[in-house]
């Protein structure tokens, strides 16, 4: 049964690159063979995001067979002009995702829209109509679609497939307004772990539970101010970012 805190979707896209870091600085670019945590909870701050709430994954079903395809591209070379590389994507994808928000603790001045009944449905609404902004499955040349469904409905292709070890994985990053280590507190850190797929399901664990941590950079976090960048709209009719 669904909590008041928690949905299910469907998410699908001819194509997607969940990049590996590895391969991200280069030219040439090569995907995960499953979504990151990351990229997924990027698909969730698009379907609906406040500063006043944080979206956990809790697990990712893979519907479709695990298949790449290479595309030769021409990005923009770092020195001007274009480049020729190889991206290599996954192609067909289908998923099935669930997850859930709970408040942001680091932002106390926030403290007045921790109404859990009116973002639960509000991202419900914005979840029907496919999500308030574009959904992109790891780049943006991916468009990407979701839809509401039931977590574990229709057959996928792993269903039969016990543990199928993933080896080690970028998770995501732990940005400072949602740093809960006293370390971390201004930091921009990237977590990582070894995924395992059983049965076609990866659960994931929670970013405080990722034990392979690395701090990359001091960073501020943004400063949001109630009725200047940010609304609080008691029916949830209105609860969007000022420009």
């Amino acid at each position: 049964m669904e909590k008041e805190n928690s949905i299910t979707f469907a998410l699908t896209g001819r194509r997607a690159l969940f990049t590996d870091p590895v391969s991200k600085v280069g030219g040439e670019k090569f995907t995960y063979q499953v979504p990151t945590y990351q990229a997924l909870k990027g698909v969730l701050e698009s379907i609906y995001w406040k500063p006043t709430l944080v979206w956990i994954v809790d697990r990712v079903r893979v519907m479709n067979l695990i298949r790449s395809e290479s595309q030769a591209v021409r990005p923009i070379d770092y020195g001007g002009g274009n480049t020729l590389s190889i991206y290599t994507y996954l192609a067909d994808v289908e998923y099935q995702v669930q997850a859930h928000f709970v408040w942001n603790e680091n932002r106390p001045d926030l403290a007045g829209d921790r109404n859990e009944n009116k973002h639960y449905f509000i991202a419900k609404r914005a979840l029907e109509k496919g999500g308030r902004r574009d959904i992109f499955l790891g780049t943006r040349e991916c468009q990407g679609y979701v839809e509401p469904c039931d977590f574990d409905s229709g057959a996928g292709a792993y269903d039969d497939r016990d543990d199928i070890p993933l080896g080690l994985m970028f998770h995501g990053f732990t940005y400072p307004d949602e740093a809960e280590r006293a370390e971390e507190k201004g930091k921009l850190t990237a977590r990582f772990f070894y995924p395992v797929m059983n049965r076609g399901i990866i659960t994931f664990p929670a970013p405080e539970d990722c034990s392979i941590r690395r701090i990359l950079a001091d960073q501020t976090p943004r400063e949001f101010r109630p009725g200047k960048n940010v609304t609080f709209a008691g029916g949830g009719a209105l609860d969007e970012l000022a420009e």
